[in-house]
């Protein structure tokens, strides 16, 4: 397709005026800014090379990574790839923290559950949509129209191409896509660095810069038993990256609410997202107390805060993004301005003059809505959520497809059924007691007399409820499971298990919050975001990006340094700045703040091998946030130079608002990765396949 021109930054508030900061977007591929990267660069991407990138590039589950080898080696990050290495490790075989090195293909380790996908093709439904949805429906019966319709169109593609089809939903519902994946279901893994390396500096490090880390991990797809050759795949860089060198990230950036109106802001900033922190740390909390049983407790629970505390940070940093006042103001004064104008036209009047309104009530609807959602439901239970899932599943397969929840159509129902039969780790000691804290959270923020802890605990404490649910449970088991759903709704409603009793006095609570969320919040939400964006396609031109909707996109800048704590942030960190902060943090002998800055032992035996002016990691003015994580960077030849594995502190409030003064991606140099493999692990192998010799 045709590229678009550029529009002006959300965060600059006059869209009319001029262009879009360069560094600023996170580009869909069909609305790459070429124009404006000619004008600044002197060069820009071809279709050709579009095409090819967006082949090379693969979709993990919540995040992203690239093929890299003719014989289907996958890069992405260590972080991306950790809970898939938990899985596949044992408590006689630490991978996540001793890290794993294929001796050959055949030590490749399947991971099961892991599946890749790689975007195919790419198609507007918008006016087909629109047609289905005449103008003037209520919003209940609107979002049941669209729903209703994307079902068909998924159905209709599925059917014809044979890929796995998303609907994408774009500008606040302005655009609607199909997005057709080829999914990869044979993924192995083939070497990941100790985390200790990995994660280099630990939780302290994460979201800060300079950084020294380690961060990649590699995996094979396979198919039909043998590794997988996809045509495209990104070749590695011969000559690496300098300040200045401009750069092209792409990936899967997760969600942006650039575009929300200001009430659903205010929202975000005073419930939502402080509910989930204080969610995320009661849950770091009751894994971190269940880690101190032993040290294969510890093992257990690893990964798992490692999230959390992710999380914890990121969130923070959206939380004070909100609280900038002198964003918030500029945002203000963009809305009203777009209001103002919208005020002038009585057609746009008409369309969408009471949209904020009524997106404001919804919010205020929300916030009497926010506990149920925030304690309703699973309270931390892996067979819990395995149960609940069979209940639905069967519930929905024995209505015709027409009647459905979108996720449990014909298209969607066979991915669902799947999920339950892959097998996974299970830790009973770990079940029961995060199962026990999850319940007793919910009696003390619902109270006992809530529909849901009466239902759920049935006059018995949550130790009691927990124990005996996980103890007579068997649905750990997926041979359980699939068998349950081969039997289908009568095997399930017959089932005495524990857990599906349980599930089974679940499902109409939390089918009657989901209504009432579908009522007052959903509908109106997705209907009048969609007048709003259509108002400001009309007000101001269909020329910018779209918020973030964990699809595939491209963003670009180059290697930049910035202005930071009263100095400047160096574009590179070095080999020898990794072993730098271990020895000022007194190597080894010293576990100061739980040893982050200490170094495998192998990375200290093979020192005098390695050369301290590799570039290690670098800073990069690009536009990304969670999702972009395993991104690969890529320079003007197509070529992988680096692997994106974090940004700096100051990205974290680009979930609302860019700021380019201090908003940088933080991204793995590919000559460290190479020099580690071949110097540190001895994976000459593994180099030779990279770098094609």
């Amino acid at each position: 397709m045709k590229p678009r021109s550029l529009a002006l930054s959300l965060l600059g508030f006059t869209l009319a005026a001029a262009s879009l900061r360069a560094e600023e977007g996170m580009w869909t591929f069909d609305n790459l800014p070429t124009k404006a990267i000619q004008a600044k660069y002197g060069w820009a991407p071809d279709q050709a090379w579009l095409d090819h990138l967006r082949l090379s590039c693969l979709r993990f589950p919540g995040a992203s990574g690239s093929f890299v080898s003719r014989d289907g080696l996958v890069l992405t990050n260590h972080h991306v790839g950790r809970g898939w290495i938990q899985r596949v490790s044992s408590k006689e075989h630490d991978y996540v923290k001793n890290g794993f090195s294929a001796a050959n293909r055949e030590a490749e380790i399947k991971v099961p559950g892991l599946e890749l996908v790689t975007l195919m093709a790419m198609d507007d439904i918008t006016d087909r949509l629109s047609r289905a949805v005449p103008a003037g429906t209520p919003e209940k019966e609107a979002l049941k129209l669209r729903d209703a319709e994307i079902e068909k169109i998924k159905k209709e593609m599925q059917e014809k191409s044979g890929l796995t089809c998303e609907h994408v939903s774009l500008y606040q519902g302005g655009e609607h896509w199909i997005y057709s994946y080829k999914k990869h279901t044979d993924v192995r893994l083939v070497f990941a660095p100790e985390l200790q390396v990995a994660l280099f500096g630990g939780d302290f490090d994460n979201f800060t810069y300079p950084r020294h880390s380690l961060d990649m991990t590699l995996f094979r797809v396979y198919e039909n038993g043998q590794p997988y050759q996809p045509k495209d795949f990104l070749k590695w860089t011969e000559t690496g990256l300098k300040a200045g060198d401009l750069t092209f990230v792409t990936g899967h950036p997760g969600r942006t609410n650039r575009q929300d109106t200001l009430a659903q802001m205010a929202y975000a900033r005073d419930f939502a997202l402080p509910m989930g922190l204080k969610d995320l740390e009661s849950r770091r909390q009751g894994l971190i107390e269940f880690g101190k049983a032993s040290p294969e407790a510890a093992r257990q629970v690893e990964t798992q805060i490692l999230g959390i505390e992710n999380g914890l940070k990121a969130r923070s940093g959206y939380l004070a993004g909100l609280k900038n006042k002198e964003a918030l103001a500029r945002i203000q004064a963009h809305e009203e301005a777009l209001r103002a104008k919208v005020a002038k036209s009585p057609a746009l009047q008409a369309q969408a003059g009471q949209s904020w309104t009524r997106i404001e009530q919804a919010m205020k609807a929300a916030r009497g809505l926010i506990k149920d959602q925030s304690y309703v439901g699973t309270a931390h239970s892996t067979l819990l959520g395995h149960a609940l899932s069979l209940v639905r599943i069967t519930d929905q397969e024995a209505l015709p497809s027409d009647q459905r929840l979108p996720e449990y159509s014909d298209a969607s129902l066979k991915t669902a059924k799947a999920r339950q039969g892959v097998p996974a780790p299970f830790y009973k000691e770990q079940e029961i007691f995060m199962f026990t804290r999850g319940l007793a959270q919910a009696a003390r923020e619902l109270g006992p007399q809530h529909r849901f802890v009466k239902a759920m605990l049935g006059g018995k404490s949550p130790a009691e409820v927990a124990k005996a649910a996980v103890e007579g449970s068997r649905l750990s088991d997926p041979e359980v499971r699939k068998a349950l759903l081969a039997g289908g709704k009568k095997a399930v409603a017959e089932s005495s298990d524990p857990m599906i009793l349980l599930a089974r006095k679940l499902e109409p609570i939390t089918r009657e919050l989901r209504k009432k969320q579908d009522e007052l919040v959903t509908s109106v939400v997705a209907e009048h975001g969609a007048r709003i964006a259509k108002a400001r396609f009309a007000v101001y031109g269909k020329n910018t990006y779209p918020d973030a909707t964990f699809t595939m996109r491209l963003t670009y800048g180059p290697v930049a340094e910035y202005k930071a704590n009263g100095t400047l942030m160096q574009p590179f960190t070095t080999i020898g700045g990794l072993y730098d902060r271990h020895d000022g943090w007194g190597g080894n002998a010293a576990r100061a703040h739980d040893g982050a800055w200490v170094l495998p032992q192998r990375w200290i035996d093979r020192r005098g091998a390695m050369d301290p002016a590799v570039p290690f990691n670098f800073a990069h003015k690009v536009d990304i946030i969670g999702g972009n994580s395993g991104s690969p960077v890529i320079d003007r030849k197509g070529e992988l130079v680096g692997l994106i594995f974090d940004g700096n502190i100051e990205m974290l409030p680009g979930n609302y608002y860019y700021d380019e003064a201090a908003n940088r991606g933080v991204s793995l140099d590919a000559r460290a990765i190479l020099h580690a493999l071949d110097k540190v692990y001895g994976a000459t192998a593994l180099v030779a396949e990279l770098t094609g010799k």
